[in-house]
């Protein structure tokens, strides 16, 4: 079975979907991908740690030079969204998500004054469970063949 390499889960605020978003991934891939946390801000990085991530760091300069060496990128909408996250979201930041090569898996989560016409409004875990479903099961049973 192919594992990633590198996946950057970014979040900010408090860290609670990046966070469930990495002790979900560590139940899927165990100890054999490498999970980067990215933070806005030192608080989000810390929890995201917590929930196992391999390394992390906080703020802009470490999100826009890290995210040039992610397989994947995962986190909410809003990380593709200049000053999203009441601020916290810089232009420089969005730019570089939204401009590596790294594939993005967004969760349709935002508290921003945009509505993503057809996403369904599922409880967060359940929305992870499709994003691992979906993305990460498909990708290795292609790779299996």
């Amino acid at each position: 079975m192919k594992q990633f390499d590198t996946i950057c889960v970014i979040d900010g605020q408090g860290g609670g979907i990046g966070s469930t978003v990495i002790k979900k991934l560590r139940e899927f891939f165990g100890d054999t991908t490498e999970i980067i946390a990215l933070g806005t801000n030192a608080i989000a990085t810390s929890q995201m740690l917590k929930a196992r991530a391999n390394r992390g760091a906080s703020g802009e300069n470490a999100i826009v030079q890290t995210v040039k060496q992610a397989d994947i990128i995962i986190g909410p909408v809003s990380i593709v969204m200049a000053h999203a996250m009441m601020g916290e979201l810089t232009p420089k930041m969005a730019e570089a998500i939204a401009s590596c090569s790294a594939k993005k898996i967004l969760i349709p989560l935002s508290q921003e004054n945009v509505e993503i016409v057809g996403a369904v409004s599922l409880p967060l875990p359940h929305m992870i469970d499709t994003l691992i479903k979906d993305h990460f099961n498909q990708h290795n049973k292609k790779k299996e063949k």
